[in-house]
């Protein structure tokens, strides 16, 4: 993987007073101020294949300790990049913003850029705007990889939803193989792969860029790392941003039982969607007939994958992408359309080639994903509690249940086990904290962003009525107003407001074009790492 310019050495964190992670109170000060510390050495980024690197964008890693309980123990290194501000480090300069695109598994290196062009000049011109992949991601050393991408995932992939024993152990052996790998591999870091753990390395990265207080804006998964952030450390707070907020209540396995009635009815509104267009996709004009005749493409699929390539379990993992944002339903519903009515495979096998094929960063942010997760808290060991559940959920939810499980399955099989949550709650030394929410949203549901808002009272929310995940930064200019002002100046509305949602895309003659777009907006930068 990407090995960057600059490095931060001999950073020796002395945290202590809360218990952490790895389950053993940790030694020093609450505050996590370190012993010693180096400034970062920002230097020029490497070069990508295939995209242009920008002049204004600085590169350079952090070192960061394996085991908070051993500052002074083996480290591991964290990589960061950075947009300088514009205006000078005098009383108009606001200090450095850390940003997080969630996962757990994903590059916040690759929301850096995007997070400076679509904020307000007379914002994003004053702040440092720094990503960071998290420890095991990206450019972080080590890189976390447990199988090879173009074998374990060579489609088509066998059907998420078992028929019979055989094939549920077909599929379990594949969750097995994938925990057994990360175990062989990679015994000595997953331990210490934790939310709690990257909070701590964020403050790492603070103390290293000689900052008292961090502002911090995080997307989805993000939310709950920002979360964890502000309870152990409130007073290197300076603002704190949510955007689509993780119920903090449901880590892990409850919050993905609650994710597939989600997603249900997320699909159901594309379902409704595609019959209101009938004219157009010709897949039919009531929402029963539409959940038919996509079911029964699946049910084709099975026998018949497209193009020996989408499968059941591809066409699962290239629809979910329509839960995430209806930007993609034109797209989604004429690739739909035209192998249904017209057999052509084409649309369809471009959509998988675009959005659900998985490559070797695919595979490292599914491998960091599970490594976080299956650390965090604890999973069902027993397979029949797995398997009631999942059974009992698809029968109200057949979308994402059982893709969704397996999935996460590697969680019944891993090496480590899973430890305590953080418990999140405010505090007053927080400042105020900004919310941002769609109602509908599939991923981080509405219900879960209100259980964030009780552990931090003093928030306030503005709540997107639309039903797409990530809902700033993406053309809502009442959502963006209200998140650059509290940029600006801490400004938060007096109570809870609504924005109104962006207007439900049509069909258009230039899907592609219409995708593309989108695609340059937050969700594309967030890659839609797993079900988040």
């Amino acid at each position: 993987m990407k090995r960057l310019v600059g490095v931060v050495a001999g950073i020796a964190v002395l945290v202590a007073g809360v218990a952490s992670a790895d389950g053993v109170a940790v030694a020093g000060g609450a505050t996590g101020m370190p012993a010693t510390r180096e400034p970062v050495v920002w230097g020029a980024c490497p070069r990508v294949e295939g995209k242009a690197v920008s002049a204004n964008l600085e590169c350079a890693t952090v070192r960061v300790p394996l085991d908070y309980r051993e500052p002074l123990g083996h480290s591991i290194k964290v990589a960061i990049n950075r947009i300088r501000a514009k205006v000078p480090r005098d009383a108009n300069h606001l200090g450095t913003l850390l940003v997080n695109p969630g996962g757990p598994g994903a590059s916040g290196r690759n929301l850096t850029e995007y997070v400076a062009a679509q904020l307000p000049a007379k914002v994003s011109e004053r702040y440092d705007i720094v990503g960071f992949d998290p420890r095991g991601v990206g450019g972080s050393e080590p890189s976390m990889h447990c199988v090879d991408p173009g074998v374990y995932y060579k489609p088509p992939r066998p059907d998420a939803v078992p028929r019979g024993a055989g094939e549920e152990r077909v599929l379990l052996g594949r969750a097995a193989e994938y925990a057994a790998n990360c175990g062989n591999y990679w015994a000595w870091l997953l331990p210490h792969l934790t939310t709690e753990n990257s909070a701590r390395d964020m403050e790492t990265i603070r103390a290293a860029l000689g900052e008292e207080q961090i502002s911090y804006l995080g997307y989805s998964y993000g939310t709950y790392l920002g979360a964890v952030y502000a309870t152990l450390f409130p007073q290197r707070v300076k603002r704190l941003v949510m955007d689509s907020s993780v119920d903090p209540t449901g880590v892990w396995y409850e919050s993905n039982l609650k994710q597939d009635g989600s997603f249900e009815r997320r699909h159901r509104l594309f379902l409704a969607w595609t019959a209101r267009h009938n004219s157009v996709y010709k897949l039919g004009a009531t929402p029963k007939q539409t959940s038919f005749a996509y079911y029964a493409m699946r049910h084709r699929l099975r026998s018949r994958p497209a193009g020996g390539v989408v499968g059941p379990s591809e066409l699962d993992d290239i629809f979910t992408v329509a839960g995430y944002s209806d930007r993609v339903w034109p797209a989604f519903a004429q690739a739909w359309s035209s192998y249904v009515r017209a057999g052509q495979a084409d649309r369809l096998i471009d959509m998988y080639h675009k959005h659900a094929e998985q490559d070797a960063h695919d595979e490292n942010n599914y491998a960091v994903y599970l490594g976080v997760q299956c650390r965090d808290a604890k999973w069902p060991r027993q397979w029949d509690r797995w398997r009631a559940d999942m059974t009992t959920m698809h029968r109200q939810a057949p979308f994402m249940t059982w893709s969704n499980a397996w999935y996460n399955a590697p969680c019944a099989f891993w090496r480590v086990q899973g430890g305590t949550p953080v418990q999140v709650h405010g505090s007053p030394k927080l400042p105020p904290i900004l919310m941002l929410q769609s109602r509908g949203d599939a991923a981080t549901p509405y219900e879960g962003a209100l259980e964030m808002r009780r552990h931090f009272p003093a928030a306030r929310m503005v709540v997107d009525e639309g039903g797409n995940h990530g809902v700033s930064l993406v053309g809502n200019r009442c959502v963006d107003r209200r998140l650059a002002a509290y940029l600006m100046d801490g400004s938060l509305p007096a109570r809870d407001v609504a924005c109104a949602a962006l207007p439900q895309p049509r069909p258009a003659a230039h899907m592609a074009a219409r995708e593309g777009h989108h695609l340059l907006g937050i969700l594309g930068v967030l890659g839609l790492i797993g079900r988040r």
